[in-house]
């Protein structure tokens, strides 16, 4: 059973092809056009088996262009993995908002596809390409299922007390204006398969999912759902990012509008030219890059670290409490996963919550998944590697009741 699962952004198409069948989930090829609607799209396309083809697309390819040339690639000749298109099951895709109208994987129709129309004022960069990319597989994919899951709708749990902003409520009745929560595809995997490592049923699982990577949210997870999250109407906010500020007076940004920056530039400036980037100053947002300076005495990087630990630190706090107190704190992401000096500082800021890292432990666990605590840490710190298009995929399977 072949699942595609398509990640269409503004100016990117990424894709996983899945063989379900069985227990293996195992990925068949891979790959992404890069640079969609330049002079200069590029196609890469990989096997498991380490080959990789890579070509340029015709100046100005769109997304459909760009889907044609991965389908191409699937079933070529010499290294396609598909003897035909009509071997593909169904397609999940990635789709950034569902807004409150959606909540749960779901199968593509006019009407969820009226949906994301409504919600492109609140991703106007990600769901008009998710749409696209749907459109598009249904001119290639005749009578193929779609499914859609979205990076809003794990967080869809929390109450109003948690989602609501304190303004006046007609914003949020009559434009929508609320907490939202994005990488909830990501939190929802590492919530599973965290209580499965615990043993756990799901409702007996309370945990904080730490999602670090050059984007970063964290969700408080309760009786396995959440309960809160970090990021907001938008993904600017909660924690400091690699360019993006997180957490900021709304007065800052009124006060740039007044120093005659426009909204678009004050836009610019939080999401794109801000979080580490800003304060370490080295040109650089990677976590890496930043550690690196650090390391090597520049004072802004240090800073810059010191200011991002604090961020989860805080949140981290907040939320043992929000949960009854969390029994794990998990982390994941290309920060969470393999910066393990990252994780050491931030749980030596939680020790008085009775989290202890283990040194060796956490060394070893480079990007592999593991507990990284004491034996006499009061609660655990696991490493959870993310997988947010298997999830796709397995929540595409369920949604059309293929297994």
């Amino acid at each position: 059973m072949k699942i595609l699962v398509l990640n269409a952004g503004s100016s990117s198409l990424k894709f996983t092809l899945f063989d379900m069948q069985g227990a293996e989930n195992s990925v068949i090829a891979s790959g992404q056009v890069e640079r969609v609607g330049s002079d200069k799209p590029n196609v890469i396309y990989k096997r498991p088996d380490g080959f990789k083809a890579e070509h340029t697309l015709a100046a100005g390819a769109d997304h459909a262009a760009g889907l044609q040339a991965i389908c191409d690639e699937l079933v070529d000749a010499e290294h396609g993995v598909l003897k035909s298109l009509s071997e593909v099951a169904a397609i999940g895709h990635r789709v950034l908002h569902g807004g409150e109208k959606v909540t749960q994987p779901v199968e593509v129709t006019e009407e969820v596809k009226a949906i994301i129309r409504e919600c492109f004022p609140l991703g106007p960069l990600h769901n008009p390409a998710n749409l696209m990319g749907i459109e598009a597989c249904e001119k290639l994919f005749p009578g193929v299922p779609n499914v859609g899951v979205f990076d809003t709708q794990f967080h869809q749990t929390m109450a109003p007390e948690a989602y609501l902003y304190a303004i006046p409520y007609e914003y949020y009745t009559e434009h929508g204006i609320r907490k939202y929560g994005f990488h909830g595809t990501s939190h929802h995997f590492v919530t599973i398969s965290t209580a499965e490592f615990l043993g756990k049923s799901l409702d007996d699982t309370n945990i904080i999912t730490c999602h670090l990577g050059n984007g970063c949210s964290m969700a408080a997870i309760k009786n396995g759902k959440v309960v809160d999250t970090t990021m907001g109407l938008t993904p600017l906010e909660g924690l400091m990012m690699g360019t993006r500020s997180g957490d900021i007076d709304a007065a800052a940004a009124l006060r740039m509008v007044e120093l005659g920056k426009t909204a678009s530039e004050v836009d610019t400036i939080l999401n794109k030219k801000s979080g580490l980037f800003a304060i370490a100053g080295i040109n650089s947002g990677d976590m890496r890059d930043i550690i690196g300076a650090a390391e090597g005495g520049n004072e802004r990087a240090q800073l810059a670290l010191k200011m991002f630990v604090r961020r989860v630190v805080k949140y981290i706090g907040s939320y043992f409490v929000l949960v009854g107190g969390a029994e794990a704190i998990v982390f994941t992401g290309g920060i969470g996963e393999y910066s393990v000096g990252i994780r050491e500082e931030i749980i030596k800021g939680v020790e008085s919550l009775g989290f202890k890292m283990d040194a060796e432990k956490n060394a070893a666990h480079f990007g592999k998944k593991g507990i990284v605590s004491t034996d006499d840490s009061k609660g655990k710190v696991i490493i959870m590697p993310t997988n947010e298009e298997l999830m796709i995929a397995k929540s595409t399977v369920q949604v059309l009741k293929l297994a």
